[in-house]
């Protein structure tokens, strides 16, 4: 019998499925499940996953668009569940050094962003694997997305649709002034990506991991963190890679 821990965002929707289907299947402790069933979106199934890397989450949608969310059914969840492909992420850590001189570490399994954080454009410069490869960027942003996170914010801001099995990473500028046409960069997985803020008191930057804001940042270094595994579980035929293929042809 699989042991099943569900839990859910706070929205009605959500938390009267989860009422349900405890009532239906029952409710493991954390310590003793075999699987997280998540009830919500994108954004909770990202949370769950962050709080309990070891265990496999099997997502159901209960929020709005649901991209790494199956769909929603009551019956068989067990068999489904028995029946689910496994996808295993690995997130990206984040070292921030805020200007009050304090570091901030996140692990972000969409993307890692730096944004503008007062009316001027953002002045950026760019280093890989500790060599310079941009001067300075002048932009809204910046993007470094894995795989996973390449059909959000990433793809919004123009950036390439990643495969999931690829080890790569997509670095992609928001609203980019100069250089004018730099169309981004595919990056090795194992690469150490660097943004210095230029110019940080007259042009302030906010860095974001998976929505978790750090303000004012001096510098912030981004990696791929390979000892964490995020394991999520989707339905035969709607995996991962079926889902980033079909996302390119909408």
């Amino acid at each position: 019998m699989t042991r099943i821990h569900f839990t859910s965002n706070d929205t009605e929707m959500a938390l009267s499925a989860l009422g349900r289907l405890m009532a239906r299947y029952g409710q493991a402790p954390i310590g003793q499940s075999d699987v997280i069933v998540a009830l919500g979106g994108d954004g909770f199934l990202l949370a769950t996953l962050r709080q309990n890397s070891g265990l496999p989450v099997y997502g159901m949608n209960r929020g709005t668009i649901g991209f790494l969310m199956n769909d929603y059914a009551e019956e068989d969840l067990v068999g489904r569940i028995g029946a689910a492909e496994e996808t295993r992420i690995n997130p990206l850590a984040m070292v921030a050094l805020s200007d009050d001189g304090h570091e901030h570490r996140a692990l972000a399994i969409n993307e890692v962003s730096l944004l503008r954080a007062g009316p001027q454009a953002a002045k950026l410069r760019v280093s890989v694997n500790g060599r310079v490869r941009m001067d300075e960027m002048i932009c809204d942003g910046a993007i470094l997305s894995t795989p996973v996170g390449s059909t959000a914010y990433n793809y919004s801001a123009g950036g390439p649709i990643l495969p999931i099995g690829s080890d790569v990473l997509a670095l992609t500028a928001i609203a980019p002034f100069r250089p004018r046409r730099w169309r981004g960069a595919i990056l090795p997985k194992h690469g150490v990506v660097r943004f210095d803020v230029l110019e940080p008191l007259k042009r302030p930057v906010m860095a974001d991991a998976d929505s978790r804001g750090i303000e004012r940042v001096a510098w912030v270094e981004i990696r791929s963190e390979p000892a964490i595994s995020h394991r999520v579980l989707f339905d035969p035929g709607h995996g991962m890679e079926e889902r980033l293929m079909r996302e390119q042809f909408l």
